[in-house]
Protein backbone atom coordinates (compact mmCIF):
# COMPACT_ATOMS: atom_id res chain seq x y z
CA UNK A 1 0.00 0.00 0.00
CA UNK A 2 1.26 3.83 -0.15
CA UNK A 3 2.21 5.62 2.41
CA UNK A 4 -0.28 8.49 3.20
CA UNK A 5 2.08 10.59 5.25
CA UNK A 6 3.59 12.91 3.52
CA UNK A 7 7.30 13.66 4.08
CA UNK A 8 8.50 16.37 6.19
CA UNK A 9 10.13 18.70 4.46
CA UNK A 10 13.31 20.79 4.94
CA UNK A 11 14.89 24.40 3.11
CA UNK A 12 17.80 26.00 3.39
CA UNK A 13 17.51 30.03 1.94
CA UNK A 14 20.22 32.30 1.62
CA UNK A 15 18.94 35.27 2.63
CA UNK A 16 20.91 38.94 1.98
CA UNK A 17 19.11 41.07 4.80
CA UNK A 18 20.81 43.67 6.95
CA UNK A 19 23.51 40.61 7.63
CA UNK A 20 24.28 37.51 4.68
CA UNK A 21 22.95 34.30 6.82
CA UNK A 22 21.48 31.03 5.81
CA UNK A 23 18.08 30.45 7.34
CA UNK A 24 17.80 26.89 8.44
CA UNK A 25 14.14 25.25 8.27
CA UNK A 26 12.32 22.26 9.27
CA UNK A 27 8.55 21.50 8.77
CA UNK A 28 7.28 20.61 12.26
CA UNK A 29 3.47 20.23 13.36
CA UNK A 30 2.36 22.68 10.11
CA UNK A 31 4.68 25.00 9.97
CA UNK A 32 8.34 26.15 9.69
CA UNK A 33 10.95 25.79 12.28
CA UNK A 34 13.74 28.14 11.58
CA UNK A 35 16.96 29.27 12.66
CA UNK A 36 19.42 32.16 11.37
CA UNK A 37 22.92 30.54 10.80
CA UNK A 38 25.66 33.60 9.77
CA UNK A 39 28.00 31.02 8.64
CA UNK A 40 25.68 28.38 7.04
CA UNK A 41 25.16 24.90 7.38
CA UNK A 42 28.00 22.02 6.29
CA UNK A 43 28.87 18.73 5.67
CA UNK A 44 32.10 18.68 7.89
CA UNK A 45 31.79 17.09 11.13
CA UNK A 46 34.82 19.26 12.95
CA UNK A 47 32.93 22.41 12.65
CA UNK A 48 30.66 23.92 14.81
CA UNK A 49 28.08 26.54 13.98
CA UNK A 50 26.01 29.03 15.75
CA UNK A 51 22.48 29.45 14.86
CA UNK A 52 20.07 31.69 16.06
CA UNK A 53 16.10 30.54 16.98
CA UNK A 54 13.99 32.65 14.91
CA UNK A 55 10.20 32.76 14.49
CA UNK A 56 8.28 30.10 12.88
CA UNK A 57 7.77 30.78 8.91
CA UNK A 58 4.80 29.53 7.09
CA UNK A 59 4.83 26.69 5.36
CA UNK A 60 4.04 29.09 2.02
CA UNK A 61 7.62 30.25 2.44
CA UNK A 62 9.37 26.89 1.70
CA UNK A 63 10.19 27.51 -1.49
CA UNK A 64 10.31 31.40 -1.82
CA UNK A 65 13.22 32.64 -3.88
CA UNK A 66 13.12 36.43 -4.64
CA UNK A 67 12.73 39.74 -2.91
CA UNK A 68 11.51 41.30 0.45
CA UNK A 69 10.86 44.87 0.07
CA UNK A 70 13.53 47.27 1.81
CA UNK A 71 12.34 48.51 5.08
CA UNK A 72 10.10 45.49 5.80
CA UNK A 73 10.98 42.31 8.04
CA UNK A 74 14.05 40.74 6.97
CA UNK A 75 14.21 42.75 3.47
CA UNK A 76 17.09 41.83 0.64
CA UNK A 77 16.64 38.74 -1.11
CA UNK A 78 16.32 35.17 -1.01
CA UNK A 79 17.84 32.18 -2.93
CA UNK A 80 16.69 28.18 -1.89
CA UNK A 81 19.94 27.24 -1.56
CA UNK A 82 18.77 23.66 -0.35
CA UNK A 83 15.95 21.26 -0.21
CA UNK A 84 14.42 18.45 0.78
CA UNK A 85 13.11 16.02 3.08
CA UNK A 86 14.02 15.56 6.70
CA UNK A 87 13.38 12.54 9.02
CA UNK A 88 13.62 13.12 13.12
CA UNK A 89 15.83 10.25 14.77
CA UNK A 90 15.61 8.99 17.82
CA UNK A 91 11.94 10.88 18.58
CA UNK A 92 8.34 10.73 16.51
CA UNK A 93 7.51 14.58 17.81
CA UNK A 94 10.16 16.79 16.95
CA UNK A 95 7.97 19.27 18.40
CA UNK A 96 8.77 17.90 21.93
CA UNK A 97 12.26 17.53 20.80
CA UNK A 98 12.68 21.45 19.92
CA UNK A 99 11.30 22.04 23.68
CA UNK A 100 13.62 19.95 25.23
CA UNK A 101 16.39 21.72 23.15
CA UNK A 102 17.67 19.13 20.55
CA UNK A 103 16.55 17.82 18.01
CA UNK A 104 18.63 15.28 15.69
CA UNK A 105 17.52 15.69 12.13
CA UNK A 106 18.14 13.25 8.69
CA UNK A 107 18.44 15.28 5.55
CA UNK A 108 17.77 14.63 2.32
CA UNK A 109 18.44 17.50 0.45
CA UNK A 110 20.60 18.01 -2.99
CA UNK A 111 23.47 19.95 -1.28
CA UNK A 112 23.03 18.54 2.43
CA UNK A 113 22.86 14.93 3.62
CA UNK A 114 23.29 12.80 6.35
CA UNK A 115 22.33 13.58 10.00
CA UNK A 116 22.48 17.31 11.54
CA UNK A 117 21.89 17.59 15.26
CA UNK A 118 20.75 21.52 16.73
CA UNK A 119 21.33 21.92 20.55
CA UNK A 120 20.00 24.93 22.54
CA UNK A 121 22.64 26.51 24.53
CA UNK A 122 22.71 28.31 28.09
CA UNK A 123 19.12 28.53 29.75
CA UNK A 124 17.03 29.21 26.50
CA UNK A 125 17.16 32.67 26.79
CA UNK A 126 17.03 34.95 23.12
CA UNK A 127 19.82 36.84 22.69
CA UNK A 128 19.40 40.52 20.30
CA UNK A 129 19.78 37.36 17.33
CA UNK A 130 17.40 35.09 18.90
CA UNK A 131 17.41 31.69 21.09
CA UNK A 132 21.04 30.65 20.94
CA UNK A 133 21.45 27.18 19.30
CA UNK A 134 24.29 25.38 18.03
CA UNK A 135 24.44 23.42 15.16
CA UNK A 136 26.57 20.32 14.19
CA UNK A 137 26.89 17.27 11.64
CA UNK A 138 27.52 14.02 12.57
CA UNK A 139 30.22 11.95 11.26
CA UNK A 140 28.71 9.86 9.37
CA UNK A 141 28.89 8.49 5.55
CA UNK A 142 27.83 12.01 4.22
CA UNK A 143 30.44 13.96 6.26
CA UNK A 144 32.95 15.34 4.14
CA UNK A 145 35.75 17.65 5.36
CA UNK A 146 36.45 21.05 4.43
CA UNK A 147 33.03 20.95 3.27
CA UNK A 148 32.51 24.93 2.93
CA UNK A 149 29.00 25.87 1.61
CA UNK A 150 30.72 29.36 -0.03
CA UNK A 151 31.65 26.98 -2.88
CA UNK A 152 28.11 26.15 -3.00
CA UNK A 153 26.56 29.83 -3.80
CA UNK A 154 23.69 28.51 -6.49
CA UNK A 155 19.90 27.93 -5.88
CA UNK A 156 18.84 24.46 -6.12
CA UNK A 157 15.45 25.54 -7.81
CA UNK A 158 16.37 27.89 -10.53
CA UNK A 159 20.26 27.79 -10.30
CA UNK A 160 20.73 31.30 -10.20
CA UNK A 161 22.80 33.25 -7.82
CA UNK A 162 21.89 35.73 -5.17
CA UNK A 163 23.06 38.81 -7.49
CA UNK A 164 20.87 37.14 -10.47
CA UNK A 165 17.92 36.71 -8.06
CA UNK A 166 18.18 40.40 -7.04
CA UNK A 167 19.06 41.51 -10.80
CA UNK A 168 15.57 39.73 -11.92
CA UNK A 169 13.51 38.63 -9.34
CA UNK A 170 10.28 36.28 -10.20
CA UNK A 171 8.65 36.60 -6.64
CA UNK A 172 8.01 39.14 -3.70
CA UNK A 173 7.31 37.95 -0.30
CA UNK A 174 4.64 40.36 1.16
CA UNK A 175 4.87 39.86 4.97
CA UNK A 176 2.12 42.28 5.89
CA UNK A 177 -0.30 39.75 3.26
CA UNK A 178 -1.65 36.61 4.68
CA UNK A 179 0.79 33.66 4.17
CA UNK A 180 -1.10 32.39 1.70
CA UNK A 181 -0.96 35.79 -0.69
CA UNK A 182 1.77 36.99 0.52
CA UNK A 183 3.95 35.60 -2.32
CA UNK A 184 3.66 38.07 -5.54
CA UNK A 185 4.59 36.54 -9.08
CA UNK A 186 6.14 39.39 -10.81
CA UNK A 187 6.79 37.98 -14.25
CA UNK A 188 3.57 35.95 -15.34
CA UNK A 189 3.73 33.91 -18.84
CA UNK A 190 2.55 36.74 -21.74
CA UNK A 191 -0.91 35.19 -22.89
CA UNK A 192 -0.95 37.29 -26.22
CA UNK A 193 -0.58 35.57 -28.72
CA UNK A 194 -0.67 37.79 -32.43
CA UNK A 195 -3.28 40.06 -33.23
CA UNK A 196 -5.54 40.21 -36.19
CA UNK A 197 -3.12 42.29 -38.04
CA UNK A 198 -0.43 39.57 -37.77
CA UNK A 199 -2.67 36.85 -38.29
CA UNK A 200 -4.00 38.39 -41.37
CA UNK A 201 -0.38 39.56 -43.16
CA UNK A 202 0.43 35.72 -42.14
CA UNK A 203 -3.44 34.45 -44.52
CA UNK A 204 -2.24 36.93 -47.46
CA UNK A 205 1.66 35.05 -47.95
CA UNK A 206 1.65 33.35 -50.71
CA UNK A 207 2.55 29.96 -50.67
CA UNK A 208 6.34 31.36 -49.12
CA UNK A 209 7.40 34.79 -47.84
CA UNK A 210 8.34 36.90 -44.56
CA UNK A 211 6.19 37.03 -41.55
CA UNK A 212 6.98 38.84 -39.04
CA UNK A 213 5.54 38.07 -35.33
CA UNK A 214 6.44 38.37 -32.16
CA UNK A 215 9.22 40.86 -33.14
CA UNK A 216 10.82 38.11 -35.44
CA UNK A 217 11.06 38.23 -39.13
CA UNK A 218 10.43 34.51 -40.11
CA UNK A 219 10.75 33.15 -44.09
CA UNK A 220 8.03 30.78 -43.95
CA UNK A 221 7.99 28.29 -47.07
CA UNK A 222 5.29 26.03 -48.30
CA UNK A 223 2.03 26.92 -46.93
CA UNK A 224 -0.28 25.87 -48.73
CA UNK A 225 1.20 22.48 -48.35
CA UNK A 226 -1.24 19.70 -46.52
CA UNK A 227 0.64 18.59 -43.51
CA UNK A 228 -2.51 16.38 -41.56
CA UNK A 229 -4.77 14.57 -43.07
CA UNK A 230 -8.44 15.19 -43.24
CA UNK A 231 -10.76 13.71 -40.39
CA UNK A 232 -14.17 12.97 -41.88
CA UNK A 233 -16.81 15.62 -43.23
CA UNK A 234 -13.35 17.94 -42.54
CA UNK A 235 -10.74 19.69 -44.49
CA UNK A 236 -7.29 18.60 -44.32
CA UNK A 237 -4.68 21.03 -42.17
CA UNK A 238 -1.83 22.38 -44.14
CA UNK A 239 1.18 24.12 -42.89
CA UNK A 240 -0.13 27.87 -43.12
CA UNK A 241 -2.88 26.63 -40.45
CA UNK A 242 -0.17 24.86 -37.98
CA UNK A 243 2.12 27.65 -38.33
CA UNK A 244 -0.84 29.86 -37.22
CA UNK A 245 -1.58 27.73 -34.31
CA UNK A 246 2.01 27.26 -33.23
CA UNK A 247 1.37 31.10 -33.01
CA UNK A 248 -1.28 31.55 -31.26
CA UNK A 249 -0.29 28.95 -28.75
CA UNK A 250 2.72 29.82 -28.05
CA UNK A 251 2.74 31.87 -25.06
CA UNK A 252 0.73 29.00 -23.47
CA UNK A 253 3.33 25.95 -24.56
CA UNK A 254 6.13 27.85 -23.83
CA UNK A 255 6.58 27.58 -20.05
CA UNK A 256 6.88 23.70 -20.86
CA UNK A 257 9.48 24.40 -23.30
CA UNK A 258 11.78 27.29 -22.39
CA UNK A 259 15.09 26.44 -20.74
CA UNK A 260 14.72 22.19 -22.13
CA UNK A 261 16.41 20.50 -24.96
CA UNK A 262 14.32 20.40 -27.61
CA UNK A 263 13.37 17.43 -29.38
CA UNK A 264 11.36 17.70 -32.62
CA UNK A 265 9.46 15.25 -34.37
CA UNK A 266 9.86 16.29 -37.96
CA UNK A 267 7.22 15.57 -40.77
CA UNK A 268 8.12 17.92 -43.32
CA UNK A 269 6.52 15.35 -45.68
CA UNK A 270 3.35 15.46 -44.17
CA UNK A 271 1.54 13.32 -41.39
CA UNK A 272 1.36 10.43 -43.65
CA UNK A 273 4.99 9.98 -44.49
CA UNK A 274 7.71 8.61 -42.23
CA UNK A 275 8.66 11.15 -39.80
CA UNK A 276 11.98 11.18 -38.06
CA UNK A 277 13.59 13.12 -34.61
CA UNK A 278 15.59 16.07 -35.48
CA UNK A 279 17.31 17.30 -32.25
CA UNK A 280 20.64 18.99 -33.89
CA UNK A 281 20.24 22.72 -33.95
CA UNK A 282 20.47 23.32 -37.49
CA UNK A 283 23.22 25.70 -39.18
CA UNK A 284 20.80 27.88 -40.61
CA UNK A 285 19.06 28.41 -38.06
CA UNK A 286 17.98 32.12 -37.05
CA UNK A 287 20.81 33.69 -34.59
CA UNK A 288 18.32 34.44 -32.43
CA UNK A 289 17.31 30.55 -31.82
CA UNK A 290 19.02 29.77 -28.53
CA UNK A 291 20.98 26.68 -28.75
CA UNK A 292 22.07 24.03 -25.80
CA UNK A 293 25.73 22.57 -26.37
CA UNK A 294 25.93 19.18 -24.87
CA UNK A 295 28.55 18.80 -23.12
CA UNK A 296 28.43 15.13 -22.94
CA UNK A 297 27.25 14.44 -26.41
CA UNK A 298 29.45 11.12 -27.63
CA UNK A 299 30.60 11.34 -31.49
CA UNK A 300 27.47 10.59 -33.71
CA UNK A 301 25.31 12.14 -31.15
CA UNK A 302 23.29 15.64 -31.13
CA UNK A 303 25.94 18.22 -30.24
CA UNK A 304 23.78 21.10 -30.06
CA UNK A 305 19.93 21.21 -28.82
CA UNK A 306 17.35 23.86 -29.99
CA UNK A 307 15.93 25.76 -26.57
CA UNK A 308 12.60 27.25 -27.45
CA UNK A 309 13.18 30.64 -25.02
CA UNK A 310 10.90 32.65 -26.74
CA UNK A 311 7.35 32.01 -28.67
CA UNK A 312 8.95 33.19 -31.86
CA UNK A 313 10.59 30.13 -31.67
CA UNK A 314 7.99 28.10 -31.63
CA UNK A 315 6.48 28.94 -34.94
CA UNK A 316 10.35 28.25 -36.24
CA UNK A 317 9.78 24.86 -35.36
CA UNK A 318 6.58 24.35 -36.95
CA UNK A 319 7.52 25.79 -40.00
CA UNK A 320 10.57 23.56 -39.87
CA UNK A 321 8.43 20.67 -39.96
CA UNK A 322 8.21 19.36 -36.23
CA UNK A 323 4.39 18.54 -36.17
CA UNK A 324 5.27 17.62 -32.52
CA UNK A 325 7.01 18.99 -29.88
CA UNK A 326 8.90 17.35 -26.97
CA UNK A 327 11.20 19.01 -24.42
CA UNK A 328 13.29 17.46 -22.08
CA UNK A 329 12.00 16.97 -18.15
CA UNK A 330 15.53 18.48 -16.96
CA UNK A 331 16.25 21.81 -17.41
CA UNK A 332 19.70 22.47 -19.55
CA UNK A 333 21.53 23.77 -16.09
CA UNK A 334 20.86 20.82 -14.64
CA UNK A 335 20.67 17.87 -17.00
CA UNK A 336 20.63 14.93 -14.97
CA UNK A 337 17.75 16.48 -12.11
CA UNK A 338 14.20 16.23 -13.31
CA UNK A 339 11.58 18.21 -12.57
CA UNK A 340 9.10 16.34 -13.09
CA UNK A 341 7.95 12.59 -12.58
CA UNK A 342 6.13 10.86 -15.99
CA UNK A 343 3.50 7.92 -15.87
CA UNK A 344 2.87 6.90 -19.71
CA UNK A 345 -0.21 5.10 -19.88
CA UNK A 346 0.24 3.58 -22.98
CA UNK A 347 -2.41 1.34 -24.28
CA UNK A 348 -1.84 -2.24 -25.84
CA UNK A 349 -3.53 -3.54 -29.03
CA UNK A 350 -6.19 -4.96 -26.73
CA UNK A 351 -6.65 -1.97 -24.57
CA UNK A 352 -10.07 -0.38 -25.09
CA UNK A 353 -10.52 3.58 -23.88
CA UNK A 354 -12.80 2.70 -20.88
CA UNK A 355 -9.92 -0.05 -19.68
CA UNK A 356 -7.66 3.32 -19.80
CA UNK A 357 -9.86 5.35 -18.04
CA UNK A 358 -9.55 2.49 -15.00
CA UNK A 359 -6.26 3.04 -15.02
CA UNK A 360 -6.27 6.69 -15.04
CA UNK A 361 -8.83 6.86 -12.11
CA UNK A 362 -6.83 4.25 -10.10
CA UNK A 363 -3.48 6.75 -10.56
CA UNK A 364 -5.91 9.82 -9.39
CA UNK A 365 -6.50 7.92 -6.40
CA UNK A 366 -3.13 7.46 -5.60
CA UNK A 367 -2.11 10.80 -5.82
CA UNK A 368 -4.71 11.79 -3.77
CA UNK A 369 -4.29 8.87 -1.13
CA UNK A 370 -0.57 10.14 -1.44
CA UNK A 371 -1.18 14.04 -1.22
CA UNK A 372 0.81 14.31 -4.45
CA UNK A 373 0.11 17.02 -6.98
CA UNK A 374 0.10 15.67 -10.25
CA UNK A 375 -1.93 16.52 -13.66
CA UNK A 376 -3.01 14.26 -16.70
CA UNK A 377 -3.23 15.06 -19.97
CA UNK A 378 -4.66 12.84 -23.08
CA UNK A 379 -2.16 12.45 -25.86
CA UNK A 380 -3.68 13.05 -28.80
CA UNK A 381 -3.59 9.56 -29.82
CA UNK A 382 -4.74 6.84 -27.96
CA UNK A 383 -3.10 7.38 -24.31
CA UNK A 384 -2.97 9.08 -21.24
CA UNK A 385 -0.05 11.05 -19.76
CA UNK A 386 0.33 12.00 -15.99
CA UNK A 387 3.02 14.60 -15.16
CA UNK A 388 4.05 15.53 -10.99
CA UNK A 389 6.05 18.41 -10.98
CA UNK A 390 9.02 18.04 -8.16
CA UNK A 391 11.60 20.31 -6.52
CA UNK A 392 14.67 19.79 -8.15
CA UNK A 393 16.91 17.04 -6.02
CA UNK A 394 16.21 13.43 -7.17
CA UNK A 395 18.07 12.08 -10.02
CA UNK A 396 16.16 10.24 -12.90
CA UNK A 397 16.91 7.15 -10.99
CA UNK A 398 15.13 8.24 -8.35
CA UNK A 399 12.05 8.78 -10.31
CA UNK A 400 11.84 6.29 -12.47
CA UNK A 401 12.07 4.21 -9.58
CA UNK A 402 9.04 5.99 -7.83
CA UNK A 403 6.78 5.99 -10.78
CA UNK A 404 7.48 2.36 -11.12
CA UNK A 405 6.74 1.69 -7.50
CA UNK A 406 3.41 3.38 -7.55
CA UNK A 407 2.27 2.06 -10.94
CA UNK A 408 2.85 -1.52 -10.36
CA UNK A 409 0.89 -0.89 -6.72
CA UNK A 410 -1.55 0.08 -9.10
CA UNK A 411 -1.29 -2.22 -12.04
CA UNK A 412 -1.53 -5.27 -9.02
CA UNK A 413 -5.69 -3.84 -8.62
CA UNK A 414 -6.19 -5.06 -12.37
CA UNK A 415 -3.63 -7.39 -13.57
CA UNK A 416 -5.88 -8.49 -16.29
CA UNK A 417 -4.94 -5.14 -17.71
CA UNK A 418 -1.29 -5.03 -17.33
CA UNK A 419 1.52 -6.29 -18.71
CA UNK A 420 5.04 -5.63 -18.01
CA UNK A 421 6.64 -7.18 -20.63
CA UNK A 422 9.00 -4.89 -22.30
CA UNK A 423 8.84 -6.01 -26.02
CA UNK A 424 5.06 -5.25 -27.43
CA UNK A 425 4.93 -8.19 -29.17
CA UNK A 426 5.18 -9.82 -25.63
CA UNK A 427 2.32 -7.84 -23.94
CA UNK A 428 -0.56 -9.88 -25.49
CA UNK A 429 -2.23 -6.62 -26.22
CA UNK A 430 -2.11 -5.32 -22.89
CA UNK A 431 -1.51 -1.63 -21.00
CA UNK A 432 2.27 -1.09 -20.04
CA UNK A 433 2.34 1.53 -17.49
CA UNK A 434 5.76 2.69 -18.46
CA UNK A 435 7.77 4.13 -16.11
CA UNK A 436 10.67 4.22 -17.87
CA UNK A 437 10.20 7.90 -19.59
CA UNK A 438 11.88 8.70 -16.44
CA UNK A 439 15.71 9.31 -18.02
CA UNK A 440 17.65 11.94 -19.18
CA UNK A 441 16.77 12.72 -23.16
CA UNK A 442 13.60 10.96 -22.71
CA UNK A 443 10.37 12.91 -23.78
CA UNK A 444 6.81 12.93 -23.53
CA UNK A 445 5.16 15.35 -25.95
CA UNK A 446 4.71 18.55 -25.04
CA UNK A 447 0.84 19.76 -23.76
CA UNK A 448 -0.67 21.57 -26.17
CA UNK A 449 1.74 19.88 -28.85
CA UNK A 450 -0.15 19.02 -32.18
CA UNK A 451 0.54 15.26 -33.17
CA UNK A 452 1.04 13.56 -36.44
CA UNK A 453 -2.10 12.14 -37.41
CA UNK A 454 -5.06 13.08 -39.45
CA UNK A 455 -7.15 15.92 -38.18
CA UNK A 456 -3.81 17.26 -36.31
CA UNK A 457 -4.90 16.74 -32.87
CA UNK A 458 -3.71 17.96 -29.77
CA UNK A 459 -1.90 16.59 -26.63
CA UNK A 460 -4.55 18.47 -24.52
CA UNK A 461 -4.34 19.17 -20.79
CA UNK A 462 -7.83 18.00 -18.56
CA UNK A 463 -9.00 17.87 -15.35
CA UNK A 464 -9.30 15.30 -13.36
CA UNK A 465 -12.63 14.53 -12.97
CA UNK A 466 -13.34 15.05 -16.54
CA UNK A 467 -11.88 11.26 -16.51
CA UNK A 468 -15.56 10.74 -15.53
CA UNK A 469 -16.76 12.48 -18.57
CA UNK A 470 -18.20 10.15 -20.98
CA UNK A 471 -17.25 12.45 -24.17
CA UNK A 472 -13.87 12.50 -23.37
CA UNK A 473 -11.56 10.93 -25.89
CA UNK A 474 -7.89 11.04 -26.18
CA UNK A 475 -7.75 12.25 -29.10
CA UNK A 476 -10.92 14.62 -29.26
CA UNK A 477 -8.95 18.27 -29.27
CA UNK A 478 -7.55 19.36 -32.43
CA UNK A 479 -5.61 22.47 -33.44
CA UNK A 480 -9.11 23.70 -34.64
CA UNK A 481 -10.35 23.61 -31.67
CA UNK A 482 -8.30 23.58 -28.46
CA UNK A 483 -8.31 27.70 -28.85
CA UNK A 484 -11.59 27.48 -27.61
CA UNK A 485 -11.62 25.34 -25.18
CA UNK A 486 -8.67 26.98 -23.43
CA UNK A 487 -10.37 30.57 -23.67
CA UNK A 488 -13.62 28.98 -22.28
CA UNK A 489 -12.41 26.54 -19.12
CA UNK A 490 -8.56 27.90 -19.05
CA UNK A 491 -5.19 25.81 -18.35
CA UNK A 492 -5.40 23.23 -16.07
CA UNK A 493 -1.95 22.47 -17.08
CA UNK A 494 -0.34 25.12 -15.40
CA UNK A 495 -0.52 23.43 -11.74
CA UNK A 496 2.76 22.07 -13.29
CA UNK A 497 4.69 24.91 -13.36
CA UNK A 498 3.90 26.18 -9.16
CA UNK A 499 6.62 24.89 -7.16
CA UNK A 500 7.67 21.51 -7.15
CA UNK A 501 7.38 19.26 -4.17
CA UNK A 502 9.12 16.48 -2.55
CA UNK A 503 7.59 13.03 -3.40
CA UNK A 504 6.86 10.82 -0.29
CA UNK A 505 7.99 7.29 0.15
CA UNK A 506 5.98 4.29 -0.81
CA UNK A 507 5.46 1.46 0.97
Amino acid sequence: MVDARPARRFVVQLHRASRLHYDLRFEVDGALASWAVPKGPTLDPGVRRSAFRVDDHPMEYLDFEGVIPEGTYGGGDVIVWDIGTWTPHGTDDPARALEAGELHADVHGEKLRGRLVLVRRGDGSAGSDGEQWLLVHKKDSHAVKGWNPEDHPRSVLSGRTSDEVKADPERLWRSDLPAAEASIHLRRPDSSGPDEGELEALDELGTEGIWEVFGRELRLTNLDKVLFPARDGEEPVTKRELVRYAAQIAPTVLPYLAGRALNMHRYPNGADAKGFWHKQRPAHAPEWLTGWDNPEADPGETTTYVVADEPAAVVWAANFGALEWHAWTSLTDQPHRPTYALVDLDPGEATSWEDLLVLARLHRTAFEHTGVRAQPKVTGRRGIQIWVPISRGPTFDDTRAWVEQLSRTVGAVVPELVSWKWEVRERGGKARLDYTQNAINKTLVAPYSPRAAPGAPVSAPIEWDELDDPSLRPDGFTVRTVLDRLAAKGEPFRRVLADGQTLPKLS
